[in-house]
């Protein structure tokens, strides 16, 4: 930590280095403007691949959080009066404008957070500007629902909830930041968000095309920090009406702890430990290929990742050998280039538990395949690495077998029929997400309907319909976002019954 204030009184925008060499230092924003925090302490951002620092943020405190929620508080009622049709304009116009920096939103995630800046591409900077058009979309497409009795007409009206807390992982910045903001303000509602700080860079880049838009003063405001010093006290404070957190099982806990006495809404997206169930009649190319992407994409560090690969007896040394021969040929290397197809780990904290994991498979008699080792490509050899791991001989009782490891390995497991698959997929304390991958459509509906879990793709994986719910159960959440189910959790409804003469 550094004790050196990025200025003395009121900050603007940041500098932005044109080469990106010299580190920045961070504000938070505040009622329409880039504020420093009122301490002295730092976080040193570095990038995963090489350990290098490249940016400073503020760990901000109470006192800094509370300041948001009043610049929140002051602008949510001109906000909420405003009609449907006059947010959804101010979403498309958030849209443009990240558009307009697609490039630099991949760039960022890609140094910020060690993935491959092929997959930024693809899905952080593309997800990050749909989301907002998706939201405009069907903000315009909503329509009131009425009821009509015999003798009176019921009118179901949706009002903003108030000033959300908007609480975001490192995995998927600014996707998940925009997967919240868009409904949250959409519905009328102003915002207080807190991104992890291991990955600020986009969400500051958010603030920016906010300011530049020239959204209205407190409608969105960002207080930087760490979990202790900023997410709890936001969490905590008695102004904030609704708190919408992604982010890890154990985590998620202390924020409903804190939040359920005073009766606030409430929407967790937690941990995962999902199964992938291989079947005899798969289309093995496909498949393969489909498991691989299910279980090492973004390193394995997505919550819907498929890190339990359940598969058919009779077909399982088949699959296997063709499984591991497809993880090795993956590239691992410069996030910066298009033909790299793993990154580095988000953190060497991060990677030192991951690493944990698999000296505790071996330790519960796993067999190591590939991988199971640090990695350091020439010229990172500061940056957080591990090679692509599978291990096959682990009980599916096993805590590895259970437990969330969030990182590139993922276990073995044969299985003799439908109902073993089923057994195995539902042995663990998570329920977020599956896969099941078969010939017989009927049977990849049947199976799926007998996981306990959120969400299942057959013969397919993370192919998203923005419409649908998504969520788990279990210790993986509450809640559901998508679709109607972010506009219903991001509004209170109200029944108006009239009564006819």
């Amino acid at each position: 930590m550094d004790s050196e204030k990025c200025c003395d009184s009121g900050c603007t925008p940041c500098e932005r280095d044109p080469d990106g060499k010299e580190p920045l230092d961070l504000c938070n924003y505040v009622g329409g403007e880039f504020v420093c925090h009122s301490g002295d302490d730092w976080m040193n951002v570095l990038e995963p691949a090489t350990g290098h620092r490249f940016a400073r943020v503020p760990l901000s405190s109470e006192e800094d959080v509370g300041a948001a929620v009043v610049a929140a508080r002051k602008a949510q009622p001109a906000w909420g009066a405003l009609s449907i049709s006059e947010r959804a304009d101010w979403l498309d116009r958030i849209a443009d404008s990240l558009e307009a920096r697609y490039e630099e939103i991949a760039s960022l995630e890609s140094r910020d957070t060690g993935k491959p800046i092929s997959l930024a591409r693809a899905v952080d900077a593309h997800r990050s500007i749909a989301n907002f058009r998706f939201f405009a979309g069907l903000l315009r497409e909503h329509e009131q629902e009425v009821f009509k009795m015999v003798d009176a007409t019921n009118f179901v009206i949706q009002k903003p909830v108030g000033v959300g807390a908007l609480i975001t992982p490192w995995n998927l910045p600014l996707y998940l930041l925009s997967w919240k903001v868009a409904p949250a303000i959409g519905m009328g509602n102003t915002v207080v968000c807190k991104p992890s700080e291991n990955t600020p860079m986009t969400a500051d880049l958010l603030m920016q095309v906010i300011d530049e838009v020239g959204l209205p003063a407190g409608v969105v405001n960002l207080v930087h920090g760490d979990g202790v010093g900023a997410g709890a006290p936001l969490v905590a404070h008695s102004d904030v009406d609704l708190v919408s957190f992604t982010g890890g099982t154990d985590t998620g806990k202390k924020v409903a702890t804190s939040a359920a006495p005073a009766f606030k809404k409430l929407s967790l997206e937690l941990g995962g430990k999902n199964a992938s169930i291989v079947f005899a009649d798969c289309d093995i190319d496909s498949t393969v290929a489909g498991v691989v992407r299910a279980g090492f994409l973004n390193q394995g560090q997505v919550c819907l990742c498929g890190s339990r690969i359940l598969v058919e007896e009779s077909i399982y040394d088949k699959f296997r050998d063709r499984f591991v021969d497809a993880v090795e040929e993956m590239r691992i290397g410069d996030p910066s280039d298009e033909a790299t197809d793993l990154g580095a780990l988000i953190s060497g904290e991060h990677l030192e538990k991951v690493s944990g994991y698999v000296e505790l498979a071996k330790q519960e008699g796993g067999v190591l395949l590939t991988g199971g080792e640090p990695c350091l490509p020439a010229g990172f050899e500061h940056g957080n690495w591990m090679a692509p791991t599978v291990i096959e001989g682990l009980s599916s009782d096993s805590r590895c077998s259970r437990e969330e490891i969030f990182g590139p390995v993922v276990t073995l497991h044969p299985f003799s029929g439908e109902d073993e698959a089923v057994t195995i997929a539902n042995n663990t304390r998570y329920g977020l997400a599956g896969s099941v991958w078969t010939g017989d459509l009927e049977r990849g509906k049947r199976v799926s309907e007998a996981l306990e879990t959120g969400m299942v793709w057959v013969n397919t994986w993370l192919h998203r319909d923005l419409r649908v719910p998504f969520g788990g159960v279990k210790d993986s959440g509450v809640g559901r976002e998508g679709g109607r189910w972010s506009l219903g959790f991001f509004s209170e409804a109200m029944n108006v019954c009239v009564k006819h003469d």
